[in-house]
C-alpha cells in the first residue's frame, strides 16, 4: 500500500543506514586526509568550494527568475482574469484541511478569518478544522465557537476529531489529516453525491497558515488551466511573516533561508516535492488513500504516493503566490532555539523518503528509469549536502592547515590555498548576502513601532548565516540521518509558537 510504510525487512533497514553512513564516512575521511594527506585534502577542499560557488550562482539565477514571476503575479487580479478568460469555476469546491493540536484562538482565528476574506467565492469553500481527541478539552469548545462564528461565510464548516491510540499510526499531522480526509469524503458522498472529485481542490495547511485574499483565486485559475490537473500538486511560496518582527534573529534567518530555497526551486519544478502547506486534487487524494498516517513528513510523502500511484505521471506545479506562517517562537530565547532545532530536524527527517522510493521504484516497472534516478539523486544529493556542506566549508576545510605537517607546511599550495579558499568562500557568501538584501522585500511593515536597533538587526541578520547553516542546518540534518541509521525513529512533535500580534497579509 502507498499510504503506509513498507515492512522493515533487512534490505529496507540497510537502505535506511546508507545516508547516515555516507555522512559519517565523509567526515572521518576528511579528518584522516587532513592529518595524513593534507595536500590531497586541500586539493579536494578547493574543488569542493569551487563546486559550491558554481552551485550558489546557479541557484541565484533560478531565484531571480522566480522572484520576477512572483512580483508579476502579485500584480494580477486573478478573479478578473478568471472572468476575462471565461473559465468555468462555479462547480469548483475548495476543501481546506486545518489540523490543530494545542493551538489557541490567537493562532487559529486569523487563519479562518483570512479564508473568509477570499476574493474567490467563499460559498465554494469548506474549512475542515481537524482536532485531536487528546486535546478535545481545549480544542472542541474553540472549534465550535469558530464554527458558529464563521459557518455562514462558507459552504460548510466541518470539525473532525481524530481518535487517540488508533493502531498503525504516529500521532501527528499525517494521522490527523488522514482521519479528516476520510471523514470529509463521507460528508461529501452524503451531502454532495454528484460533485466530481476532480472538481474539488484540497489544500492541506499548517494551522498557522494565513493566506492572502487572492490566494484561492490564483490557485483556482492555475488548477483550471493546467493540463490534467488531477495529476499535479500545487506549491505556493511559503513565507514566515506572521510574527517576523517578534521572532528571534536565528529563527528569522533560518525561516527566510527556507523561503528562498523554495522560491528558487519553483523555477525548476521537475525537482520539486510538496512542502508544508500545499494543494492538490481530491481525486488524487482519494486514489492514494489519503495522507500517510505512520510518517512524520507527510507533506512531501503525499507527492511520492501520487507519483508512484500514477506511474510517474505526476508533478508539482509552481504557484508564485505567498502564504504566511509563523516563525518558531516560544516566548523564551533558549527554548525557542531548542524548538527551532527540533523543527529543522523534523524537516530533515525527509530522508526517510529514500528507502520508501527505492522500495516502490523497484516494484513499479512503469516509471521510467531516468525518472527514478532523477528523483533519487535529487533527494539524496539535497539531504547529503544539507548535512555535510556547512561543516566541510566552515570547519573541516580548515583542518589541513591546523594539522598538516612536514613538507606540506612549506609547499606552494599551503601558502596559496588560504587566499584561494578566501576568494571562493567570499564569492559564495556574496550570493547569500544578496539573498539577505532581497529578504527585506518580503518582510511586511511592522504593526507597531520598534526601537531603531531592531530595524538594523533585521537588515544585518544575514551575518549569522555561517552559524545558522551549521547549528540549524548541518547538525539537525546529521542528527536525523544518524537516528534513521540507528533505527531510532523520530516521532512527530508540534512546534510551539507564540503570536503577540495579528499577522498582516
Amino acid at each position: 500500500m502507498l499510504n503506509t510504510n513498507p515492512p522493515k525487512t533487512r534490505s529496507y533497514r540497510f537502505i535506511e543506514c546508507i545516508p547516515g553512513a555516507l555522512v559519517w564516512i565523509t567526515f572521518v575521511v576528511s579528518i584522516i586526509l587532513s592529518i595524513y594527506a593534507p595536500l590531497w585534502a586541500v586539493n579536494i577542499i578547493i574543488l569542493f568550494d569551487l563546486y559550491w560557488l558554481i552551485k550558489v550562482f546557479y541557484w541565484l539565477v533560478y531565484l531571480f527568475a522566480s522572484f520576477k514571476k512572483y512580483k508579476q503575479h502579485q500584480k494580477i487580479d486573478w478573479m478578473q482574469k478568471i472572468h476575462d478568460e471565461k473559465i468555468k469555476t462555479d462547480d469548483i469546491i475548495h476543501l481546506v484541511f486545518l489540523p490543530t493540536y494545542k493551538e489557541g484562538r490567537e493562532i487559529i482565528g486569523p487563519t479562518i478569518q483570512a479564508l473568509s476574506t477570499s476574493t474567490f467565492p467563499t460559498q465554494q469553500m469548506i474549512p475542515i478544522l481537524a482536532i485531536e481527541e487528546r486535546d478535545q478539552k481545549n480544542a472542541l469548545p474553540l472549534a465550535k465557537a469558530l464554527q458558529q462564528q464563521y459557518r455562514a461565510s462558507f459552504k460548510e464548516f466541518l470539525i473532525t476529531m481524530h481518535p487517540a491510540g488508533l493502531p498503525d499510526e504516529i500521532p501527528g499531522k499525517g494521522s490527523n489529516t488522514n482521519w479528516a480526509g476520510i471523514k470529509a469524503k463521507e460528508w461529501l458522498d452524503a451531502h454532495l453525491p454528484n460533485q466530481p472529485y476532480n472538481r474539488i481542490i484540497v489544500s492541506s495547511f499548517d494551522i498557522d497558515t494565513v493566506v492572502s485574499a487572492d490566494y484561492f483565486a490564483h490557485l483556482t485559475y492555475t488548477y483550471c488551466t493546467t493540463p490534467d490537473p488531477t495529476h499535479a500538486s500545487y506549491q505556493p511560496v511559503a513565507t514566515f511573516n506572521n510574527n517576523i518582527w517578534e521572532a528571534t534573529t536565528f529563527a528569522r534567518v533560518t525561516a527566510n533561508s527556507t523561503t528562498f530555497w523554495l522560491l528558487a526551486e519553483l523555477s525548476r519544478p521537475q525537482r520539486l516535492f510538496t512542502f508544508s502547506s500545499h494543494s492538490m486534487s481530491f481525486q488524487a487524494l482519494v486514489d492514494v488513500g489519503f495522507w500517510q498516517k505512520d510518517i512524520v513528513t507527510e507533506d512531501s510523502r503525499i507527492f511520492l504516493q501520487c507519483l508512484i500511484m500514477y506511474n510517474g505521471d505526476y508533478r508539482v506545479v509552481p504557484l508564485f503566490t505567498p502564504l504566511s506562517m509563523d516563525n518558531v517562537d516560544t516566548g523564551n530565547f533558549w527554548r525557542t532555539l531548542r524548538e527551532l532545532y527540533k523543527q529543522q530536524r523534523r524537516w530533515a527527517w525527509g530522508i526517510e523518503h529514500l528507502p520508501y522510493m527505492l522500495y516502490h521504484f523497484r516494484k513499479n516497472k512503469k516509471i521510467t528509469r531516468s525518472a527514478k534516478w532523477y528523483y533519487l539523486f535529487t533527494l539524496a544529493e539535497g539531504m547529503y549536502t544539507w548535512a555535510t556542506v556547512p561543516i566541510l566549508i566552515f570547519v573541516l576545510g580548515r583542518m589541513p592547515f591546523w594539522f598538516g605537517q612536514g613538507d606540506f607546511q612549506s609547499s606552494a599550495l599551503r601558502q596559496s590555498a588560504p587566499l584561494i579558499l578566501h576568494y571562493l568562500l567570499t564569492g559564495a557568501m556574496i550570493g547569500m548576502f544578496v539573498v539577505g538584501i532581497m529578504s527585506l522585500l518580503f518582510i511586511p511593515k511592522p504593526t507597531q513601532k520598534y526601537p531603531w536597533w531592531k530595524y538594523l538587526l533585521v537588515g544585518f541578520q544575514w551575518i549569522l548565516i555561517p552559524i545558522t547553516m551549521i547549528i540549524f542546518g548541518s547538525i539537525p540534518a546529521i542528527d536525523a540521518q544518524t537516528r534513521l541509521m540507528l533505527g531510532k525513529y523520530l516521532g512527530f512533535k508540534v512546534t510551539k509558537k507564540v503570536r503577540a500580534h495579528t499577522p498582516s497579509v
